[in-house]
């Protein structure tokens, strides 16, 4: 049967005069696809083909990136300005065996440090102080590490943290230990120290001085026309000096020997993870003069001469632990 609607139905001839007309109907429209696949009724009367731009592929691999970097920075600024307060205790042994650190601690120094401000906390304890020695009885303080030293090689640090932790009332982390001897390859290394003097000290006048290695071991030691409380003091002193030289970008150079004679000279625990941490925040806080550095006053101790004639120091311990939470905050 013939589709009515086909094009063969509808002749090219129009029909003779007098014929009866047919209905006449429009071609149907064709069908176009568009580039999605659909039928468009409306095709022929748009017979060039539009296509409909298409979405570029979202690029993921930039935004990743991105966000690692991110990341990235983020932990390194919380490993070097998290607010996490570190103690340790330096200890100077001197007069110590060669090869041995059996001696007693006389530089014995409890140091504070908050890396986001930074804040550095040092307090210098004098070594005459007489307290109760675990094992000991009443003894000066800085024989803890010397009997703990002579029984069992390496125990003088920890027998000494635990001592100091337990009077002030402070957690230790870490220590460092050094032998005053030792101190020389050091210094050696830093190319010296320099120290500026507000007034006569050690038989140095008044102003700044270079020191060599044995001038400053000398330095450290001396107490000439002074007590413990100076020598204390002229401890702080180089150490702060030494850590100054390390700011300054000429002894950059040297950093190479001074790892080594670190590496040789220095006895600690504190964690390899943990030195860029710690160093940088020394830098900065000797750098913006951010460092709480003070010795134990001599108001806080009482002198005594014991029974066998030693002149020691008797702490005060109401007074002591007020001046040790302004510094500490414990």
């Amino acid at each position: 049967m013939m589709d009515p609607f086909s094009q063969s139905a509808y002749p090219s001839n129009p029909a003779p005069p007098g014929a009866p007309t047919q209905p006449v109907r429009p071609p149907a429209p064709r069908l176009y696809d568009d580039p999605l696949g659909h039928m468009d009724p409306m095709g022929h009367y748009q017979p060039i083909r539009v296509q409909r731009p298409r979405r570029a592929p979202r690029r993921t691999g930039c935004a990743c990136f991105g966000l690692g970097v991110l990341l990235a920075a983020c932990l390194v600024l919380v490993y070097f300005l998290a607010p996490l307060r570190t103690n340790l205790l330096i200890l100077g042994i001197d007069n110590a065996p060669e090869g041995t650190y059996v001696g007693r601690s006389d530089t014995i120094i409890l140091v504070s440090v908050v890396p986001l401000r930074p804040d550095v906390a040092m307090l210098s304890i004098p070594r005459d102080l007489y307290l109760e020695v675990p094992g000991h009885g009443l003894d000066r303080i800085n024989t803890a590490h010397f009997y703990a030293e002579a029984e069992q090689a390496g125990s003088g640090p920890a027998a000494a943290t635990s001592l100091v932790s337990d009077a002030f009332g402070v957690p230790l982390h870490y220590y460092v230990r050094l032998r005053f001897d030792s101190v020389l390859t050091l210094i050696d290394a830093l190319g010296g120290v320099e120290i500026t003097l507000d007034e006569p000290t050690a038989g140095y006048p008044a102003g700044r001085h270079l020191l060599s290695a044995a001038e400053a071991l000398a330095f450290a030691r001396s107490r000439a026309g002074s007590d413990d409380f100076y020598r204390m003091a002229q401890g702080q002193l180089l150490i702060q000096a030494a850590i100054q030289r390390l700011a300054e970008p000429a002894t950059w150079l040297r950093l190479p020997q001074i790892l080594s004679a670190a590496g040789a000279t220095l006895d600690t625990n504190v964690p390899v993870w943990q030195w860029p941490r710690l160093g940088l925040a020394l830098l900065r806080g000797f750098l913006f003069d951010a460092v709480d550095s003070r010795t134990l006053p001599r108001d806080l101790v009482q002198p005594f001469v014991t029974g066998g004639g030693a002149q020691v120091l008797l702490p005060q311990w109401e007074l002591i632990h007020p001046l040790v939470h302004e510094m500490f905050g414990y």
